[in-house]
């Protein structure tokens, strides 16, 4: 072989051992090989490569928050990343689904408490209709209700807006890249969860419950008895539930019964009380 063929393999060599150690390397100079081995793509045909401020970013952000300060910082992070873009803003969860359907997403970052409708509906429409794309949650609160309520309806994480700007990106980018049905938690939501457990002799990688959702006070209770409870702590009765959820009154009497048993109360009252210490009415 001569010496050109020498070079185009070695190169060949080069670039391969590049692309197999990216998903290894996080630094910062660890970024910088990555947007080189992309760049170092054969030319054909006379197609001029891509520039790299034309390169399409690695994870495409939707931020959904009313908090504009906040969200300003974390474009600012997304600089500093150069790893995540944000493709639109939203200050409530209103149009979601509608944005998602046109800007296609990685990842949608979702403030809990905002003005509109219920973040958690929305967010449990959107896995149904838009399952390709992950979103997780952002609030100033760690609440069980809230934690409950963000892992049932198919939510990939939950950040507190304390964490430091720079653990939401990089918690952002493993959502982007996780298994179906990892959850990712910032490191002041971990503090109040209990640590996950072993399974099968291996322990969970920190931040990160595959199997299973963080343990909370209202664990027990399924998606729907949650929306039964969080409109009966609302001061819904059981005829305006079930109009609101398109089920039979005895439907409902059902879930309301499951509801009360399963959190061992022994009234509504009790119930909307507990769920309004659990944040499940969103305040």
């Amino acid at each position: 072989m001569g010496e050109h063929g020498s070079a185009v393999v070695e190169g060949a060599v080069a670039r391969q051992s590049l692309v197999g150690r990216e998903s290894e390397i996080e630094t910062a100079a660890g970024a910088q090989l990555r947007a080189v081995a992309r760049r170092r793509q054969p030319e054909s045909g006379g197609i001029a490569p891509v520039a790299r401020d034309q390169q399409r970013p690695t994870v495409r952000v939707l931020c959904v928050d009313d908090h504009l300060v906040l969200i300003e910082g974390l474009k600012a992070q997304f600089a500093v990343d150069g790893q995540v873009r944000c493709v639109a803003m939203l200050q409530s969860a209103e149009h979601v689904i509608d944005v998602v359907a046109e800007q296609r997403p990685d990842v949608v970052l979702l403030d809990i408490e905002m003005p509109g409708p219920d973040v958690f509906e929305v967010a449990d429409r959107l896995h149904h209709l838009h399952p390709e794309t992950r979103f997780v949650f952002l609030s100033a609160h760690i609440r069980d209700g809230f934690l409950a309520s963000a892992y049932r309806c198919g939510a990939s994480g939950y950040f507190a807006k304390g964490d430091d700007l720079e653990e939401i990106v990089e918690g952002l980018k493993r959502v982007a890249r996780c298994a179906e049905g990892t959850f990712i938690m910032g490191s002041k939501v971990r503090a109040r969860c209990q640590p996950p457990k072993q399974r099968n002799g291996r322990p969970v990688a920190r931040g990160a419950t595959p199997a299973g959702p963080p343990a909370t006070l209202l664990d027990s209770l399924t998606q729907r008895e949650l929306e039964v409870l969080r409109l009966l702590a609302r001061g819904l009765s059981n005829a305006d539930i079930a109009r609101r959820l398109y089920l039979s009154e005895g439907t409902v009497r059902n879930y309301v019964s499951g509801v009360l048993s399963k959190l061992d109360v022994a009234d509504r009252t009790q119930a909307a009380v507990l769920a309004l210490r659990a944040g499940l009415l969103n305040e």
